[in-house]
């Protein structure tokens, strides 16, 4: 299929009718994504040239997908629900203000340090499932929740749940990881002290990102050298959980640093945290206890992934199915492959369930339960699930769609027709995001669009490790703006239904951090030069 202006301007159709229903009509993620799937299915039947059968398998893959994300949907959701219902949520509210007053450190804290750390033991929406509720836990808004957990983990995302995203850009461009891993890792570390400013910026404005900046060059420093020296020793796959591991130990003594142990007009804007079992007491439980769910999580995500025995073994069975090669009337060729493969008791969905039962188990024993909650537990996962699935099923169903029919491919040649050596190292992290921001993947960026960024630095004559850190670190940010991230991060702290806010507060720092990696990967070739 050329690429003409009315074949590009068709291919954004599924995506800018998202935008505008969500944005701009203020629609639920489930009714948007709906009409941008049928929207998708019309343009690359009438368009495109996609047959039944490429529509067909496209939709079998895209309901592997979706059972993908939501194995990690409902058992975060559980994972919360068997926390709050025990009062864990209300103890660790009611407990942080006394390692830390400070709203801002909170915010960090919490919304950056733990986020990027989850990013590493657990990927796959595992850091929004369960650090959104936390945040709200302690008084912050839910619409402020949500964005700082999406977007201050978005700088692990490629070093994160074991490198997946970085290795799947190792096999789609045939290079080594010593090539790849100093720019990805440079050009990510750099984001990461973006990721800690809007934290800091949602948390209080321009004032906190100004008072906090002491806290956030220690950190991002801290966390991006780490993450850094562990992925150009060839340890990519512990990049993410090392420097959220740095953060957390750093973090604690930069709260403790005279600027920030007190701030009394922080402290006087502090809401009052949700008690998420009002009949009981918190004053007598424990913060230890409190904290169990979420460091049983962290055991248990180290040992099925560091552990060569557990990972073989829990990684033994998994659902997948091999697709033939697709072909669209217009000659767009899908190779034939297997789709997503899901591990049954590898997944990080399975971790969450294993942590969730132990969790559960825990609490039962210490008497932290009111009579029935088991019941309350289930009410409240489905009650939030439901409606999320039905979202995510539709946005991933669009995604598919448009990437079997060439769609996807149009979209990003587009970005990058006509545009000479000197620009294109500007635009190169926007056709990752493009990528990411519709699957929700930075993995599924990193395969769908590396040979194409590699073929055109090929042609530019433009290093092709820096121009593929810019995808990448495109990719890891345009993933947590992705509906389906969103999705996942609403369902968890009772925003479901009203994701259009929490998308467009997110895409207006999102698009900015996306920005600065251009600027970035720019000024670096240009100094290469």
């Amino acid at each position: 299929m050329p690429l003409t202006f009315l074949n590009w301007l068709l291919a954004f159709a599924p995506v800018l009718a998202v935008l505008v229903l969500m944005l701009g009509l203020g629609w639920r993620a489930s009714r948007a994504g709906l009409v941008g799937w049928v929207v998708a299915l019309a343009v690359a039947a009438t368009r495109f040239g996609a047959g039944a059968v490429v529509l067909g398998y496209a939709q079998l893959k895209g309901v592997l997908l979706t059972l993908d994300v939501l194995y990690i949907i409902w058992t975060a959701l559980l994972l919360f629900h068997v926390a709050d219902q025990a009062g864990a949520v209300a103890v660790i509210a009611e407990r942080l203000p006394n390692l830390t007053s400070d709203r801002l450190m909170q915010a960090l804290l919490l919304g950056w340090v733990f986020c990027s750390f989850l990013q590493g033991v657990g990927g796959f929406g595992v850091p929004i499932a369960v650090v959104a509720p936390l945040l709200v836990g302690v008084g912050f808004a839910p619409v402020a929740a949500v964005v700082m957990a999406s977007i201050g983990h978005a700088w692990s995302v490629t070093f994160g749940s074991l490198a997946s995203s970085f290795q799947a850009l190792m096999a789609s461009s045939g290079l080594p990881g010593p090539e790849l891993a100093p720019p990805a890792a440079l050009a990510l570390g750099v984001a990461g002290l973006g990721c800690g400013a809007v934290v800091a910026h949602v948390q209080g404005g321009w004032r906190s990102v100004w008072r906090g900046l002491p806290a956030l060059v220690i950190l991002a420093a801290v966390m991006g050298a780490t993450q850094y020296a562990l992925a150009v020793n060839r340890l990519w796959t512990l990049g993410a959980t090392g420097a959220g591991l740095a953060g957390l130990i750093v973090g604690v003594g930069v709260a403790r640093l005279p600027g920030y142990r007190t701030n009394k007009a922080a402290v006087e804007e502090q809401t009052q945290p949700q008690a998420a079992n009002p009949s009981s007491s918190m004053q007598d439980r424990s913060l230890g206890l409190a904290l169990v769910a979420y460091a049983l999580l962290i055991v248990i995500a180290f040992s099925l992934k560091l552990v060569p025995l557990l990972a073989d073994v829990s990684n033994r069975v998994a659902v997948s199915f091999d697709f033939p090669e697709l072909t669209t009337r217009a000659g767009w060729v899908t190779p034939a492959g297997p789709g997503r493969r899901i591990s049954l008791f590898g997944h990080g969905g399975a971790m969450l369930l294993y942590t969730s039962l132990l969790a559960y188990a825990v609490y039962q024993r210490v008497g932290y339960y009111a009579p029935g909650a088991a019941g309350r537990i289930a009410q409240g996962v489905l009650k939030s699930a439901l409606r999320s699935s039905l979202g995510i099923l539709a946005m991933v169903g669009m995604a598919v769609t448009m990437a079997h029919a060439g769609m996807t491919q149009i979209l990003a040649e587009g970005l990058s027709a006509g545009i000479g050596p000197r620009v294109y190292p500007l635009v190169a992290p926007w056709i990752g995001a493009l990528g990411a921001f519709m699957t929700g993947s930075n993995t599924n960026s990193n395969v769908v669009f590396t040979a194409l960024q590699q073929q055109t630095a090929l042609l530019l004559k433009l290093s092709v490790p820096m121009i593929l850190a810019a995808q990448t670190a495109g990719g890891a940010l345009g993933s947590v703006l992705a509906p389906t991230k969103i999705i996942v991060g609403c369902s968890t702290v009772g925003l479901a239904g009203e994701e259009g806010k929490v998308l467009r507060a997110s895409l207006r720092y999102g698009l900015t951090l996306i920005a600065g990696v251009s600027v970035l990967v720019w000024a670096l070739l240009e100094v290469g030069a």
